[in-house]
């Protein structure tokens, strides 16, 4: 997975600006390296140099982890649905391999697996946004209708191994905090070419599609991957719902009371295909849509409220 890495959100996470990232797309050779550095101005060739050493030890230490045996790990379903208002039904699930992602050191798949849940459907719900231009993402699902023709959604889980992210703890702190940055980029990167199986290969709506690397971090793929607590997905107990369904334990994710994500390198969310699906922002709600967004989950106003502490006004 590691030629998936967004380099950007690791650098940043170390404090550099995306300026720096771009030593990532240069080529390892010390002419190439050394040119790199001589573009900076003197000012800057320093921290460039850091950026540079940074990489290199970064690079390392995912041939270190490879092959001291450390996976990622990702989870899928891909179900039929449809919208209902805010609402989102979910029905009838494929099925797939039982098998899972492994390897990080190159880009290969070894395959995905997929949930086979007797009680897999549910309602999901969601938040609409209280001013321009009104924006749901149950908008982006076909509505149910007379026909009765169904949509499809994907549910995603992704992990990388625990074990990564208590590497050298209480050893080396520098180590330490390399492995756990590596490792949150690492279930990015396990997701970001799952998700290009999945619109390819699995779901098969985009089965020409043909995108670069950077072109796949710009999103220049058709659709969306909402992850939950993102802004249009800001309430983290969707978490359990989406657990109910594919079961997050199967690739070693626990869910704390609160609803976070152990290991901490861990993401979920959704896969959206409709050719005009967006990101947007829900922003602030009041307390009339969380009474009504508490009526349709079935769930006490209060329950959620410390959910959505950012959104109510």
């Amino acid at each position: 997975m590691a030629g998936y890495i967004n380099w950007n959100y690791f650098f940043h996470a170390w404090g550099f600006p995306a300026r720096f990232a771009a030593i990532a797309q240069v080529h390892g050779c010390d002419s190439c390296r050394a040119q790199w550095l001589a573009s900076f101005p003197e000012a800057d060739r320093t921290r460039a140099a850091e950026a540079m050493q940074l990489h290199k030890e970064a690079l390392r230490m995912l041939t270190f982890l490879d092959q001291q045996g450390c996976r990622v790990h990702f989870r899928f379903g891909l179900f039929d649905c449809n919208s209902d208002g805010e609402d989102i039904v979910i029905g009838r699930y494929d099925d797939f391999t039982n098998s899972r992602i492994h390897g990080f050191a190159d880009s290969r798949i070894h395959g995905f697996t997929d949930s086979r849940r007797d009680d897999a459907q549910c309602t999901l719900s969601f938040l609409r946004q209280q001013t321009p231009p009104f924006l749901c993402l149950a908008d982006f699902i076909r509505p149910v209708n007379s026909a009765g023709e169904p949509d499809r959604i994907g549910i995603f889980c992704a992990a990388a191994d625990e074990a990564i992210e208590h590497s050298y703890e209480g050893e080396d702190d520098y180590r330490h905090l390399l492995c756990q940055t590596l490792a949150d980029r690492l279930a990015e990167a396990a997701t970001e070419r799952a998700h290009q199986a999945v619109r390819k290969h699995y779901w098969g709506y985009a089965a020409t599609e043909e995108l670069t690397i950077p072109e796949l971090h710009a999103e220049r793929f058709q659709g969306i991957r909402p992850a939950v607590g993102y802004p249009s997905l800001p309430d983290q107990s969707l978490v359990f719902d989406l657990d109910r369904l594919i079961d997050f334990s199967s690739i070693g994710i626990h869910l704390t009371e609160h609803g976070a994500m152990q290991p901490h390198a861990s993401t979920c969310g959704l896969m959206m295909a409709h050719p005009q699906a967006r990101y947007f922002d829900v922003g602030r709600i009041g307390e009339d849509q969380l009474r009504d967004y508490a009526r349709r989950k079935g769930r006490d106003p209060e329950e959620l409220r410390p959910f959505l502490t950012k959104n109510l006004s």
